[in-house]
């Protein structure tokens, strides 16, 4: 078993491990759980990656999230359905009491693992302020969160200094919202940083039994789990990054639930394997190319509009995509708030334009480096983009990574190989309000998510502006212009928000996800 002692950065991947053992001990897991069960239900499903993290106040993705929904407990979480919306969970009751108050009250009786005792008020308080006292890559998903006041040991009023809108869509269902116990961090780090891949105790329906970097994920039942119990004994999570592998891995019985890729849901629709239910879902996730504003080569705003207005996207989205994917606009996918109806640059684009744009620069034989991950969809999305940017005099050299080399790219806590980088394809998750977008993008933002390192001050004026702002017609204009300045910029050129198509067995579960196919593994039945 592995362990990763200490923090583990937001897009870093674990590329080593010791013994995971300690961690488990320390939570209280009984030896007898920490095997295979020869009986009992079991889920297996795939990751889109190896996990990276499992402290919820420094979060690095979905897939670490998903894991954390059934290890943690949160005030509330996410509804599974078409609709979005959310239950209370660890909240018994939760409501505004003006635009910068939530009061909330606890469930009595919820555990921690470890002999760390029941969860109160105080556990809250300490969980969502050490994200902002920690300065946490993930403290943009509490906004303008102040503090929590105590009242009682199950009541508390979470404070805002300013009204935060996404606190409802984002911060309490969603990552930084997991409950941890204080005791328990403080015990472990000493300070209540980050306890990375090692979670000093459990509240949540599951505990892990075992990890192996690359391997799996087990998660098992909580002995100490009081609330309604979820479906299956064990859950095994499986680590593949490329889709074609997972659905070769479900065709061998390796997993039961997957994601498929975009040019496989014809045919898999048409004739899908035995037992298998294969489901569309509208994806709220988006890919672009990016470029770096501080690379020597692509300082010139000229350099960079003849890159956006070479790429013709539909061509890009027929070959990576079999014609599955429809084009972006921007960053927020139709049907949330501040989708644009269009782009400024048009999807096919304009040679003719694009070469005037390399004439205005006054350069010509230009080479640019790619970077992309090592994945089937983006190898082929880089291909095509560095045919279309041939036809204008550029060369482009193709970088293809694993995920271990590619998430630290931009990143200046991991180094300093954001000065070499130039352009690059990236794809980010989304949660139904717009604000999980845009406030990767801020200034604050470069050379943490944002690697184009792009900066405006009236970008970050209008992000804050639009936090306060309930009225969805009100708050739509400022997303419309924020998404303007990005593409204004020449530093972007977005693809498509892609889909996010699934398969499972019918014959071991009935599957749940959110709207956009993201699965909620607690409300999963098995059959």
């Amino acid at each position: 078993m592995n362990n990763i002692v200490g923090s583990v950065s937001r897009r870093t991947l674990l590329k080593t491990g010791a013994a995971l053992g300690g961690g488990i001990v320390a939570a209280g897991m009984p030896l007898s759980q920490i095997i295979w069960a020869a009986e009992g239900k079991l889920l297996k499903a795939r990751v889109f990656r190896e996990l990276l993290t499992l402290d919820p106040g420094f979060y690095a993705g979905v897939a670490d999230v998903n894991v954390m929904d059934c290890i943690y407990s949160k005030l509330t979480h996410f509804k599974p359905g078409s609709e979005w919306g959310w239950d209370l969970e660890a909240a018994e009751k939760i409501e505004p009491v003006d635009p910068t108050h939530i009061r909330f009250r606890l469930k009595k009786g919820i555990k921690f693992t470890g002999g760390y005792g029941e969860m109160t008020a105080k556990d809250v308080k300490f969980s969502f302020e050490r994200i902002i006292k920690h300065n946490s890559p993930v403290k943009t998903d509490w906004g303008s969160l102040d503090r929590v006041e105590i009242e009682d040991d199950y009541t508390g009023v979470i404070v805002f200094k300013t009204p935060f809108v996404p606190a409802w869509l984002i911060s309490l269902p969603y990552g930084v919202g997991h409950i941890v116990s204080e005791d328990a961090v403080m015990k472990a780090t000493g300070d209540g940083s980050s306890f990375g891949m090692k979670p000093p105790a459990f509240s949540g329906p599951y505990v892990i039994s075992e990890w192996k970097a690359n391997e799996h994920l087990l998660l098992t039942r909580n002995p100490d789990w009081s609330g309604p119990k979820p479906g299956f004994d064990e859950i095994r999570i499986v680590p593949i990054a490329d889709e074609k592998a997972a659905e070769r891995a479900y065709q061998a019985g390796d997993i039961d639930f997957t994601t498929i890729s975009m040019d496989s849901l014809a045919s898999l629709k048409a004739n899908p394997p035995a037992d298998t239910k294969v489901e569309e879902h509208a994806s709220l996730s988006y890919t672009w190319l990016g470029m770096n504003l501080d690379h020597p080569k692509l300082k010139d705003i000229n350099v960079r509009k003849a890159v956006q207005w070479a790429i013709n996207v539909p061509q890009v989205l027929d070959a990576a995509y079999a014609g599955q994917a429809t084009v972006a606009t921007g960053m927020i996918a139709p049907g949330l708030v501040g989708h644009r109806d269009k782009a400024l640059v048009p999807p096919e684009g304009d040679l003719v334009k694009a070469k005037e744009f390399l004439e205005k620069a006054g350069v010509s034989d230009v080479t640019l480096t790619l970077d992309c991950l090592n994945d089937s969809t983006s190898s082929t999305i880089a291909q095509v983009i560095q045919a279309q940017l041939s036809q204008i005099g550029i060369t482009v050299d193709v970088k293809v990574q694993d995920s271990g080399s590619f998430w630290t790219i931009g990143s200046e806590a991991d180094g300093d190989r954001w000065k070499d980088m130039q352009l690059i394809i990236t794809e980010f998750t989304m949660l139904p309000d717009p604000y999980y977008a845009t406030s990767a993008f801020v200034s604050e933002q470069v050379g943490v998510w944002n690697w184009e390192r792009f900066r405006s001050k009236r970008f970050d004026e209008l992000n804050a502006q639009a936090l306060a702002i309930s009225d969805p017609k009100v708050r739509a204009p400022l997303y419309f212009e924020m998404q303007d300045l990005m593409e204004d910029s020449g530093a972007y050129r977005f693809l498509t928000h892609g889909g996010t198509p699934i398969m499972y067995r019918t014959t071991q579960m009935q599957a749940a996800t959110r709207p956009d196919g993201v699965p909620l593994y607690l409300e999963f039945n098995p059959v």
